[in-house]
């Protein structure tokens, strides 16, 4: 006869040398239950008001520093990871050929403003003289008058009147032609004057010119931030639109999150969103907001975009780039770096639009650094101009040597490497 089984023989269950009742079975099978019920309710609940992804990165503007003129590199001021400012030299040029072109435009200008001088003073010349010739024939005119009236009584002889006439002849061909060359001298200065004079203007845009190429000798930062990727040696020789460095201000970065097309269904602009990095971890938590929503989809802007349309195909969930705006005030507390892995969680509560509604009022992106060289090279035409109308002499060429110094790395508070 068998042994009876002793586990239909116990009230309870034995396991691992423990006893556990029916009841207590139930009772954690029923916790389970709730836990699990809580958290299936909980991912529920944050699915349908949050979205949340971790094919997200760090981005952000990279300046190029690049060449507009062609040159060899004499001095280089900066380096990778090196903060620089807005206007700063960071790479100089050769500069001793666009020196002297721009001494050569310069002499031009000169000699165009006191050429024209010369024009304005011709045509008073020319006027005064026109006055004269026109005096003298009116004064052989009226001996012509007298001698008519004294030859038909007999008092002058007749030779003497036709000599008269010839005078008058003679007068009034002179003064034809003063009146002909005061017109073709006022044509070429009528309607101007020195300064705006065509062929001042000419000379004085071949002087911006050669000012302009020759501070572009020294290529400064368009923006402020940070050196990375710096490309360029001295004695390079550089052309025009090569790149030598990138600059990258850490205070203007955002992400990029690349969320399924089936999470874009109640992404709005201006919602909030919470960014991690793994740079700091769980610690350090980003607030930002969703800027834009991309306007298509990666695989649509690829360099080399599926052909859906041939051979077999199969279905592939796309991804679409949100861009997410982050805190300045946060990025200098914990600056981040371009290409930084993060995740992203989207709270969908809030409405907003899915598009932009207006174009931007402002600029999104831009610098005045350009824009001061042209106006000094208003200025030293302005000076040359003065200088050479009859006024007073200024002190051009100290200006320009002072413009042309090539900045120190002291000077630009740049710690030598």
């Amino acid at each position: 006869m068998s042994d009876p089984d002793p586990l239909a023989t116990q009230p309870g269950l034995a396991v691992g040398g423990k006893r556990f009742s029916r009841a207590s079975l139930l009772w954690g099978l029923s916790a389970l239950l709730a836990v699990g019920g809580s958290f299936a309710g909980y991912r529920y609940w944050q699915g349908r008001s949050f979205e949340t992804t971790e094919d997200a990165y760090v981005g952000g503007n990279q300046v190029q520093l690049t060449p507009q003129i062609a040159g060899s590199v004499s001095t280089i001021y900066a380096d990778d990871s090196d903060l620089v400012h807005a206007g700063q030299a960071l790479v100089k040029l050769d500069h001793t050929d666009r020196q002297i072109a721009l001494e050569q435009a310069e002499a031009a200008l000169a000699q165009a403003v006191r050429d024209v001088r010369v024009i304005f003073a011709t045509r008073d010349q020319l006027q005064a003289e026109l006055t004269v010739r026109q005096a003298q024939l009116a004064s052989a005119s009226a001996d012509v008058a007298r001698r008519e009236g004294l030859t038909s009584r007999g008092l002058v002889p007749r030779e003497e009147l036709e000599h008269a006439r010839d005078a008058v002849t003679t007068a009034s061909a002179a003064m034809q032609a003063a009146q002909e060359t005061l017109t073709a001298t006022r044509v070429r200065v009528d309607g101007t004057s020195v300064d705006n004079h065509p062929n001042v203007a000419q000379a004085a845009a071949r002087v911006k010119e050669a000012y302009l190429a020759l501070q572009r000798t020294t290529l400064r930062a368009p923006v402020s931030g940070y050196v990375a990727r710096r490309a360029v040696q001295v004695g390079q020789r550089v052309e025009p639109g090569m790149p030598l460095m990138s600059i990258v201000a850490l205070d203007e970065l955002w992400v990029d999150a690349n969320f399924k097309e089936v999470q874009l269904r109640k992404m709005r602009l201006g919602q909030s969103v919470k960014v991690t990095v793994d740079l700091y971890g769980q610690q350090v938590e980003f607030s930002g907001e969703v800027a834009g929503v991309g306007i298509g989809t990666g695989a649509a802007f690829a360099l080399l975009p599926a052909q859906n349309a041939s051979g077999n195909w199969i279905k592939i969930v796309q991804r679409v780039p949100v861009r997410i705006r982050l805190s300045p005030e946060q990025l200098g507390t914990h600056p981040l770096r371009i290409g930084l892995s993060t995740r992203v969680q989207v709270d969908l509560s809030k409405a907003g639009p899915q598009l932009a509604a207006a174009p931007r009022a402002a600029p999104a992106y831009e610098t005045s650094v350009y824009a001061a060289d042209a106006v000094a090279a208003d200025a030293l035409i302005r000076e040359i101009v003065a200088s050479n109308s009859g006024g007073k002499l200024s002190r051009v060429r100290i200006h320009n040597n002072a413009a042309h110094e090539s900045p120190r790395a002291s000077d630009l508070g740049l710690a030598a490497r």
